[in-house]
């Protein structure tokens, strides 16, 4: 191989080299920008060059290639210990998920660090989160009224947070913990107020028990009155037809009708062999005979 030929290899490598240190490609996540001898480039609208997804060209050993992740960014925080408006304190678990907005101000406030970004985010939301649970007390904290105590942190996290070039998408409370000191009182606070509406509710109840009640044993004595009642009707009803067939019958045949119960009282009176009767044979209970016997004598 001649002089010329490698002379000829070696500028096609160079100038292959060349080429590969001026490209470079930004990811669809990514967006990038360019340090030209330590400034950032300009674009043409005056701006800062920003440069999209794709494959890009710069110049080798002038420029260096800032990549930025777009992606969303998920921030866990376990605060320090915040004072409630009682004084109290708590401890607040919570997240906060945020993005990239402002390439260059986020390049000159973090230095395009996503560690330091996060430690000025949470200096911010923690700022944001005491302010909040300043003006409340815990029971507003730990009960009802979290969502909007997440609402106006996220509101404020978010207005701090545009300083950085980031835009917060949301900030979520995970839980709320309480010291020591101050778990017993606020559960013996909340052990009270639940026993307290435990018992309006029992005496709500006993009240309710007693006035239905009182209206059964009502409607049952209504019931039981207007049953004896008609009872008695129909029982006066039966008495009334049995008079009836009884003096129908003995207006038919009196002789018959007076044998047919004397007959039925003899037999209920001896109608056990050991049953013992002393009476004088002028004895009522044997009118009928005395009077039957007598009559056929007279004939």
């Amino acid at each position: 191989m001649n002089t010329k030929t490698k002379r000829g290899i070696m500028v096609a490598v160079i100038l292959f080299i060349v080429l590969m240190m001026s490209l470079y490609t930004v990811r669809e996540d990514e967006k990038a920008m360019i340090l030209r001898l330590g400034a950032l480039k300009g674009a043409a609208d005056g701006g800062v060059y920003i440069a999209e997804p794709g494959l890009h060209i710069k110049w080798p050993f002038l420029d260096r290639v800032l990549t930025f992740d777009m992606k969303i960014q998920n921030l866990d925080i376990k605060s320090s210990p915040i004072v409630t408006v009682e004084k109290k304190r708590v401890i607040a678990d919570y997240f906060v998920k945020w993005r990239i907005q402002n390439i260059p101000q986020f390049y000159k406030s973090t230095g395009a660090n996503i560690e330091n970004a996060n430690q000025l985010l949470q200096q911010q939301s923690n700022d944001a989160l005491r302010a909040e649970f300043g003006r409340r007390t815990i029971n507003e904290v730990v009960s009802d009224d979290r969502a909007t105590i997440m609402l106006a942190l996220n509101k404020k996290t978010n207005e701090a947070a545009q300083k950085l070039g980031i835009d917060v998408v949301g900030v979520r409370i995970k839980g709320i913990d309480l010291p020591p000191e101050v778990s017993a009182s606020v559960f013996a606070r909340m052990r009270a107020e639940r026993g307290r509406v435990a018992t309006e509710l029992r005496s709500k109840g006993r009240a309710s028990g007693e006035a239905i009640r009182a209206q059964a044993d009502e409607q049952a004595t209504v019931i039981v009155a207007t049953a004896k009642k008609a009872a008695n009707d129909i029982r006066a009803q039966g008495d009334g037809s049995a008079a009836k067939v009884y003096a129908d019958a003995y207006s038919q045949d009196a002789d018959f009708y007076s044998l047919f119960r004397s007959l039925e009282a003899y037999r209920k009176t001896f109608s056990n062999s050991k049953d013992i009767v002393v009476v004088t044979p002028q004895s009522q209970f044997f009118d009928y005979f005395n009077h039957s016997s007598g009559s056929q004598t007279n004939q």
